[in-house]
C-alpha cells in the first residue's frame, strides 16, 4: 500500500497549489470556517476542467451537526447526482440520527445513488456514540475510507485509538487520520497508528488586495505549497523505510 496526501480545500486556487506540490487528492469544500460544505457547481466545474489529481466533493449543505431534515437530505441527493454526472472520483458524506449513530437507510441511499464514486465518510464518526460499532456499520455501508481523529479533537491526542481503529478495519476500509496534522507530527502519527492516508488543510493565511475604504489587507486561508511539499517528502521517506 501506498501513502497518500488529501488536502482540503476551499477554493480551486487551492486546489491547484495542493496539486502543484505533491497532493494525492482534493476534498473540495466551501466554508472551511463550518468545517466544510457543498462546493458550487462552477467550483466543481472549474475543478474537473483543471485538476489532473481526484477531487472529492464534500457532500453537505450546511454547517453544525449531521443530523438533517427530509429537505436538506433532498439537496444532498441532488449534489450526488450532480457529482456523478460530472464524473468526480468519489464524494465526501456523513449522516447521523438523533442517538448519535450512522444514519444507515439514508447513508446507504447516497452511496447507491453514487454508482463507481469512492466514498469517504467525513468527521461526522467522531461524533458517534460508539466509533468501533460505526466502523463496522461503514463497512456494512461499503465505505471506502473514513477521515477521524479518533474520537478527539485533533488526530495527534487520538493516536492510540486511530491504531485501534486501523487494527480493527482491516483491509475492509481505509483508515485516514486528520485534523491537526503537520509536518511536525506526521511521521509520528504515521508510525503510531499504521495508518496509509493521511487529511490536512496545511493552509495559511494570506493577504490580498487593500479595501480601498478602510485601507486595510483582505485575508484568506489558502494551500501553503511548502506545507504540502513537506509533507509529501515525509511520506515518501516513510515508504522508502517500510
Amino acid at each position: 500500500m501506498s501513502y497518500k496526501l488529501e488536502i482540503c480545500v476551499g477554493s480551486i486556487s487551492s486546489a491547484l497549489i495542493a496539486q502543484a506540490f505533491g497532493a494525492d487528492r482534493i476534498e473540495l469544500c466551501d466554508n472551511l470556517a463550518e468545517g466544510g460544505t457543498t462546493p458550487s457547481y462552477g467550483m466543481i466545474v472549474q475543478s474537473k476542467t483543471q485538476l489532473e489529481i481526484p477531487f472529492f466533493p464534500i457532500i453537505r449543505p450546511r454547517g453544525g451537526d449531521f443530523v438533517f431534515t427530509r429537505d436538506e437530505f433532498q439537496i444532498m441527493r441532488e449534489d450526488v447526482l450532480c457529482c456523478r454526472e460530472m464524473g468526480c472520483k468519489g464524494i465526501v458524506i456523513g449522516m447521523l440520527r438523533k442517538d448519535s449513530t450512522v444514519d444507515m437507510e439514508r447513508c446507504a441511499e447516497l452511496i447507491a445513488l453514487a454508482g463507481e464514486m469512492e466514498i469517504t465518510f467525513h468527521r461526522a464518526f467522531d461524533r458517534c456514540i460508539s466509533i468501533e460499532r460505526s466502523l463496522e456499520d461503514l463497512v456494512e455501508l461499503g465505505c471506502h475510507r473514513v477521515l477521524t481523529s479518533g474520537g478527539m479533537e485533533f488526530a495527534p491526542e487520538g493516536t492510540e485509538k486511530l491504531r485501534s481503529l486501523v487494527r480493527q478495519a482491516g483491509f475492509r476500509i481505509n483508515i485516514m487520520p486528520g485534523s491537526g496534522i503537520t509536518h511536525r507530527n506526521l511521521q509520528k502519527i504515521a508510525a503510531e497508528t499504521g495508518a496509509y492516508e493521511f487529511h490536512t488543510t496545511a493552509k495559511k493565511l494570506v493577504e490580498n488586495s487593500i479595501d480601498p475604504v478602510n485601507t486595510q489587507p483582505y485575508r484568506t486561508m489558502e494551500t501553503d505549497g511548502e506545507h504540502v511539499q513537506k509533507l509529501k517528502e515525509i511520506l515518501k521517506q516513510i515508504g522508502w523505510v517500510y
